[in-house]
């Protein structure tokens, strides 16, 4: 056989004739038909949800799809199990690849054009590459077998659909390679072809024994129970995990393309509105119940809840799950009571879940439209704390519950004045409800006009016409009070001339940065390390580099819910920080316990999430803490006092670091 010669006979064995050709595609057309109806089936539920658009922008999202399905990016996110999927749906794909070129060749360009491909070189290494491919597939699936069975970390859910994964992928890997390894054994054992496949080298050396005729009778038995193994799979994809093949891959092409985090702004003035909020299936998207299908609940959402390992009774994973056993199983039953209030409020919207979500499926907008119902429509809050708090943000403006007219005394110190008495500024504050009335916050306040005012910049703040942002209570779920706040506070700013807005807090910055833009806002919003590192950067605020050692926290709500994760440890760098990062850091850092309005709640289940933050801050040797957050001040200088640590570790924000350090 001359090299040009390499090829094989791609029916060996088997025939190609009608008493193969005809069974083997009815049997294909039955699996293709099941596979279809289960499909429409599911679809029919999807379509039990509201409209959403998520078509727009669609060769991006196709972009993103090939991206995040052939290269396996948000998959291989987490090592170990991660790199085994990826590992295994790359060897089960070019197998997959492999299996329609030969279809290709000998149904159709060899049966009507005389036309074979699969020979020469090309043969060579495509055998080759697809018995390496199904090694690495089998290895992988074996490695992944060990984790689910036998070392099986805790909170991994196992259930039927898991055993027949499994089983059924093992089985059509290894009948490949035993009849793969009975042709060998027949037809290419001593021939230089034989080493271009070594797997089935192997087993064809191991089968050789049992002779020409029993290996030709195992061959032929084989190929047809392998044929219907794979039916069989194909069949079976709808009705069970196994359909995250398809759903998970679509997933990636229905990803919200809008701002990361954003919540669906209730049109409240909508007559033909009976309830708000959800607490039916019928009352989510129909993107919100096809999550529920890309799940593949392999809890890495669990495991980074800063709720669900503090104790307390919130899966994401449970939670999305939960939905989708309604939404299959009994449409009619009441979410709310299946979920539970005490998971529902236990979320701090940190989007922890969503960022090392490997299916992009969105956890936080189900738990917040849930809270909305509970809110607007039965009027129930998480404690009576909270509803206090809600109180008097409505009259006072503030949770705190301090008069509004003195909502901008601190500023008198470091002379600012309110724009009503000085309308021109290069910069308006806005300050928030923390860093107006919390003496410890007033000093992140003090501390960024005076960086600013080194920088020849004139700061001017509302001052008693600011109202709270509405964030705290729009992730609780009052949507109504917080529509109510941002409409004054937009109407407010738009009656000034302001050129640009700075604030302190993430959650004022994210909140007038991205929820009011659903309301007509659109002047630029800046955090105050992104502006701060800009002035620094260009020399207009000088600051000495005074040496010393801490750890970084990032806020969610500028980290996770904004990726802003460098300019705050540019400003530490310049200012002499040695920082000493905490295991869970940037993208995977762990929440501090006050977002999604818990700011205003009683931590009263499970252990503390403040409490847990300051122990990983203290486990990293650092004696300072350093944030960017009014929340997260508060929250850690509580933990702080809580775990003992006063004499150990001390809590500061960026800005009272670099102030210290003005030239």
């Amino acid at each position: 056989m001359t090299f040009m010669e390499f090829t094989r006979e791609i029916y060996w064995n088997v025939g190609h004739g009608a008493g193969t050709l005809v069974p083997m595609y009815a049997l294909t057309l039955v699996a293709i038909a099941v596979f279809a109806w289960g499909f429409l089936q599911r679809l029919k539920v999807y379509r039990l949800g509201k409209p959403l658009n998520r078509s727009d922008n669609s060769g991006a999202r196709i972009v993103g799809l090939l991206k995040d399905v052939l290269l396996q990016t948000k998959v291989m996110t987490v090592r170990g199990p991660g790199i085994a999927h990826g590992l295994f749906f790359w060897g089960f794909f070019l197998l997959f690849i492999g299996t329609c070129l030969i279809f290709l060749q000998a149904d159709f360009t060899d049966l009507f054009f005389d036309i074979k491909f699969l020979k020469g070189t090309f043969y060579l290494y495509f055998s080759l590459v697809l018995d390496l491919a199904g090694l690495v597939a089998v290895v992988m699936l074996a490695g992944l077998f060990v984790r689910r069975y036998l070392v099986r970390p805790e909170g991994l859910e196992t259930t039927k659909d898991d055993a027949i994964m499994h089983g059924l992928l093992f089985a059509i890997l290894l009948t490949g390679f035993f009849i793969e390894g009975a042709r060998m054994a027949v037809t290419e054992l001593g021939s230089p072809l034989a080493s271009w496949s070594p797997v089935g080298l192997v087993f064809a050396r191991g089968m050789v024994f049992l002779g020409e005729e029993s290996l030709k009778s195992l061959h032929v038995g084989l190929w047809w129970f392998h044929m219907l193994l794979v039916v069989g799979f194909i069949m079976l994809v709808p009705f069970t995990k196994f359909r995250h093949i398809l759903t998970t891959s679509a997933n990636y092409f229905f990803v919200d393309q809008g701002p990361k985090g954003n919540l669906t702004t209730l049109d409240l003035e909508d007559e033909a509105a009976e309830t708000f909020g959800v607490t039916q299936v019928s009352e989510l998207t129909w993107k919100d119940i096809f999550d529920t299908d890309a799940c593949t609940q392999c809890k890495r959402c669990q495991d980074r809840c800063p709720a669900h390992t503090t104790d307390k009774p919130l899966s994401p994973m449970k939670v999305v799950n939960q939905i989708g056993e309604v939404a299959f199983n009994s449409p009619g039953d009441n979410l709310v009571e299946t979920v539970s209030r005490d998971a529902l409020w236990a979320c701090t919207t940190c989007l922890a879940c969503q960022e090392i979500c490997p299916a992009s499926i969105e956890h936080v907008n189900k738990i917040v439209d849930m809270r909305r119902n509970m809110v607007l429509m039965e009027g129930e809050f998480p404690g009576e704390e909270v509803m206090a708090a809600a109180e008097h943000v409505e009259v006072n403006g503030n949770p705190l519950g301090l008069g509004y007219a003195s909502r901008g005394d601190w500023a008198e110190a470091v002379g600012v004045k309110e724009l009503a008495d000085d309308p021109d500024v290069d910069i308006l504050y806005f300050v928030g409800c923390y860093a107006s009335f919390d003496k410890r916050n007033i000093k992140i306040a003090t501390s960024f006009v005076k960086l600013c005012q080194a920088a020849g910049l004139k700061v001017g703040i509302l001052g008693k016409e600011e109202k709270c942002c509405g964030d705290p209570v729009r992730k609780i779920g009052n949507e109504y009070l917080y529509q109510s706040l941002a409409a004054e506070n937009i109407e407010l700013i738009k009656s000034y001339n302001v050129k640009q807005i700075v604030t302190t807090c993430p959650h004022c910055f994210n909140t007038l940065n991205k929820d009011y833009r659903d309301l007509g806002f659109s002047l630029p919003v800046e955090h105050y390390t992104v502006f701060l590192e800009k002035l620094v950067t260009k020399g207009s605020v000088k600051l000495r580099k005074d040496s010393f050692d801490c750890t970084y926290h990032d806020s969610c709500y500028l980290g996770r819910h904004n990726d802003i994760y460098e300019q705050p440890r540019v400003l530490l760098d310049v200012a002499g920080a040695r920082v000493v990062e905490m295991d869970q850091n940037q993208s995977e850092g762990f929440c501090c316990g006050a977002g999604g309005g818990r700011i205003l709640a009683e931590e009263n289940l499970g252990e503390r999430i403040n409490n847990k933050r300051v122990g990983m801050a203290a486990e990293t040797g650092a004696k300072m803490l350093v944030s960017n957050c009014p929340f997260c001040l508060t929250m850690f200088e509580d933990g702080i006092k809580g775990l003992g640590m006063e004499e150990s570790m001390v809590s500061k924000d960026i800005a009272e670091i670099l102030v210290e350090r003005l030239s």
